[in-house]
């Protein structure tokens, strides 16, 4: 989706695309990129409802950085809570754990945990989101 011009009948962005760059740099910090999920509930309620997309990325920003946690301990509790109802965003939580120093022991010692109270679903999903990851960092550092 995009974020200037109006190609469909969605109403033009009230969110000042300052702001906006803002929110979504959060995550291209966080994770090198902004996944298209974001871009688009960002997209959507800069058009729609700027005022609780504010509100929405505060309370994200309160929760994601408690300053009892550094942002490596968070993203791999993330990832694990994920894993265990099985949900894609694990892997993204994944990224973000990376980027933050998890080691591949850390990630798998996560998906141990995750396997204990989640069973094989959640260790399956588990590695192949650590593969994927692998992958993806394989392919970012041949592209460098």
């Amino acid at each position: 989706m995009s974020d200037t011009g109006n190609s469909s009948s969605l109403p033009e962005s009230k969110i000042d695309q300052e702001k906006l760059k803002e929110y979504r740099g959060i995550y291209e910090e966080l994770l090198g990129f902004v996944p298209p999920r974001i871009q688009a509930r960002t997209d959507i309620l800069g058009r729609v409802d700027p005022e609780f997309l504010s509100l929405q990325e505060e309370i994200r920003k309160r929760g994601m950085y408690p300053d009892v946690f550094d942002v490596k301990t968070v993203q791999l509790m993330l990832f694990g809570m994920l894993l265990l109802s099985l949900r894609d965003a694990a892997r993204i939580h994944g990224i973000a754990a990376r980027r933050a120093g998890a080691t591949w022991e850390e990630m798998q010692a996560v998906v141990n945990l995750a396997y204990l109270y989640g069973g094989l679903s959640a260790a399956n999903i588990g590695a192949q989101f650590i593969q994927q990851i692998a992958e993806m960092e394989a392919e970012q550092e041949a592209e460098s």
